[in-house]
């Protein structure tokens, strides 16, 4: 299966989401919209990769700021075969006086409010990006039951994506109290598998801590919508974690996954990353 890696920007103003009209339509006419894409050259990082893709496509020379958002992968239809696609997704913010001047592969731009994107004709790899990302409905947790459960933060880092990699967590209770917080170093792995063996810590903590309910709360949307059975999981690498996780959650009466930004899961993150610089330290 070939494998396609891609920057994308998800630049947003009060009317929605920025997304480009490719200078050249499908074969019937229609243009096609996608979010502002571009390749990693050779020798390039991804943050360069983003930066230049704006500067040449859009024309934008300067961002107020560019936030790495998320890493996502995903396979995707491409003619009669699979096309797995992995998207390093930028939260991008332009100042208020900047203006964009669609250049070589576009030809025009919008802004349009994630909830009607499926009326434009979408690249369907930008159609994925924005449905994992920017989805805010079908979650299947059960809130009323937990609402009076403690909350298990989790967060797993990976220095390099592959590369080493920690794990953390930090619950507490419903009263305030912080119950447990650390964190582990795993070895090499991706972004992913970490962020899928935090949860799996995380879990393991709140069963030895006699939790009968809890509140399971990451900064990884990805991950949070495949526990909510949003998205499944596909990804080989991922399954047999995924698999020992349903099966730790069946010893809880009732739990929910509840997608957080960072700044709101900061401690979690601290011990995923302690746990990779104390590993070190010791050498």
């Amino acid at each position: 299966m070939k494998q396609r890696i891609r920057v994308a920007a998800l630049i947003r103003n009060k009317g929605g989401v920025l997304l480009m009209k490719r200078s050249q339509g499908r074969i019937d006419g229609e243009p096609v919209w996608e979010l502002p894409t571009g390749k990693i050259k050779f020798g390039e990082q991804p943050e360069e990769a983003i930066g230049r893709a704006l500067e040449e496509f859009l024309g934008i020379k300067q961002t107020e700021q560019s936030v790495l958002r998320d890493v996502t992968t995903f396979v995707a239809p491409q003619g009669a075969s699979q096309l797995s696609n992995l998207y390093i997704i930028y939260d991008i913010k332009l100042a208020d006086e900047t203006k964009i001047e669609p250049r070589e592969r576009y030809s025009a731009y919008k802004y349009i409010d994630p909830v009607e994107v499926r009326n434009f004709c979408m690249d369907g790899a930008s159609l994925a990006v924005l449905e994992i990302e920017e989805r805010i409905d079908g979650v299947k947790s059960n809130y009323k039951e937990v609402a009076n459960s403690a909350t298990v933060y989790v967060d797993g880092c990976s220095r390099g994506n592959p590369g080493p990699s920690g794990v953390g967590y930090h619950i507490v209770g419903e009263n305030g109290e912080i119950l447990a917080t650390g964190g582990e170093f795993i070895g090499f792995a991706t972004s992913r598998i970490a962020e899928y063996y935090a949860l799996k810590a995380g879990i393991e903590q709140a069963l030895a801590l006699g939790l009968k309910s809890a509140r399971f709360v990451g900064d990884n949307l990805m991950m949070i919508n495949q526990m909510n059975g949003v998205y499944k999981i596909k990804n080989r690498d991922l399954m047999p974690i995924y698999d020992d996780i349903q099966e730790l959650l069946k010893q809880f009466e009732a739990c929910a996954f509840v997608h957080v930004l960072r700044e709101q899961n900061k401690e979690a993150d601290r011990q995923a990353n302690l746990a990779v610089d104390q590993r070190f330290e010791l050498e």
